[in-house]
């Protein structure tokens, strides 16, 4: 979760709602719980991969579960181009697309040649994250200049009304992003029908916590309305409130936490996309695996390319908007399905379900209108696209296969 998306998110959520962002902070997290709580009931249940793309299969039919995982393939895919975004827009003020590509391009090379990020190399990433935000905020709040009336007064709170609360909830859904792989991991942990149910509430407070400091850290030294527009706010905030000179460990600090997420972002979508290729949800074609590296390399060169357009089309708002969208919709669907589950395997009251569902939707539909139209638009084509192929497809997927 303490990733990239704490050195971005906070821009275009201050845009929706000002000061009110916070506010939205905490609506994001609570449906966030929801729908972890949603993810390891199920994970317990169907412990194989393909989180609820396979979860709504089993519920609640084959479409169900193809719209899931859709909706993460498009949402993540959009999230690799905000990571990439987010990159360019700490190294550099200048042809930050450019940039951007480079770097997808980059470590699209290096997934297709099998390397992937372990969970040693997590653990560095992460810990290089922490002290990077742990020295700029300490700087910020220990002796920076902070602009107190920034959070004083009602009209900064809600100057964007209940409609941009929910806006920047939706937009700051995006840094919640991984919280639900805890859920997942019933296979890795001991114990895990006691441990999971406990990491996930504790891993989320952490995250709050963090994300809530960094909230405020950027709000006192920019102010909502300059926070709106920067590239890089923990850097603007440190040379705003006078403790410029952590402006490069910001800097750093983004670099790392954005291209640890993208490689990680892209090695999971191919594999999901590996998983719906040979569901025959995907054209079969992109199932090919790699004789040597053993990688899905036809998706990886698909995704790649996909991320390049997206970075070159896209500003961060958007990239992180139809991200959330896509994203927001697979945990809708995924608290739906748990929803079928018998209370005995939810271990939680079924009214959670409906919070996460309603919460999920709600969040999406109040996201900026462009995003909304190009997520409605992108489903509608997916669902169109599978609706052809189960018509038409098949027969050319199985010669396909048998050659």
């Amino acid at each position: 979760m303490i990733g990239a998306g704490v050195f971005a998110v906070f821009a275009p959520a201050a845009a929706a709602a000002g000061t009110g962002l916070l506010i939205g902070l905490a609506l994001a997290a609570v449906v966030a719980y929801c729908n972890a709580q949603s993810s390891a009931a199920l994970a317990a249940r169907y412990p194989e991969s393909g989180g609820t793309y396979v979860y709504g299969r089993e519920r609640l039919g084959d479409w169900w579960g193809f719209t899931a995982g859709w909706g993460f393939v498009v949402g993540k895919t959009a999230s690799c181009a905000a990571m990439a975004l987010t990159f360019a827009g700490y190294v550099t003020d200048e042809h930050a697309e450019l940039v951007a590509s480079a770097a997808v391009i980059a470590l699209t090379t290096v997934n297709y040649f099998g390397v992937t990020k372990t969970a040693a190399v997590a653990r560095v990433l992460l810990g290089i994250t922490l002290l990077a935000l742990a020295v700029v905020l300490g700087g910020i709040f220990g002796g920076g200049e902070l602009g107190r009336e920034h959070l004083g007064t009602a009209e900064l709170w809600t100057g964007g009304g209940v409609t941009g609360i929910l806006q920047a909830a939706g937009l700051l859904f995006f840094a919640f992003a991984g919280y639900a792989r805890i859920a997942t991991m019933g296979e890795e942990v001991r114990d895990p029908q006691r441990t999971i149910p406990r990491a996930v509430p504790i891993a989320l407070v952490i995250a709050l916590v963090v994300y809530a400091a960094v909230g405020v850290a950027v709000l006192l030294s920019l102010g909502p309305a300059r926070l709106a527009t920067s590239a890089a706010p923990l850097v603007d905030a440190a040379t705003a409130g006078g403790v410029g000179g952590l402006a490069p460990v910001a800097a750093v600090g983004a670099v790392v936490a954005s291209l640890g997420a993208l490689l990680a972002l892209s090695t999971g979508i191919g594999r999901t996309t590996l998983a719906m290729a040979r569901r025959h949800d995907l054209p079969v074609w992109l199932s090919a695996v790699h004789p040597r590296h053993q990688v899905p390399h036809r998706a990886e060169i698909v995704l790649g390319v996909v991320v390049c357009v997206l970075v070159l089309t896209l500003d961060l708002r958007g990239a992180i908007g139809f991200s959330s969208f896509g994203v927001l919709v697979y945990y809708a669907i995924a608290n739906a399905s748990a929803c079928t589950l018998p209370a005995e395997l939810r271990r939680f009251p079924r009214w959670l379900t409906g919070v996460g569902t309603v919460g999920c939707l709600v969040l999406a539909a109040t996201l900026p209108w462009t995003s909304v139209v190009a997520g409605v638009a992108v489903f509608a084509l997916g669902l169109s696209g599978r609706a052809l192929h189960r018509r038409f497809g098949r027969s050319g997927d199985s010669r396909q296969c048998s050659s």
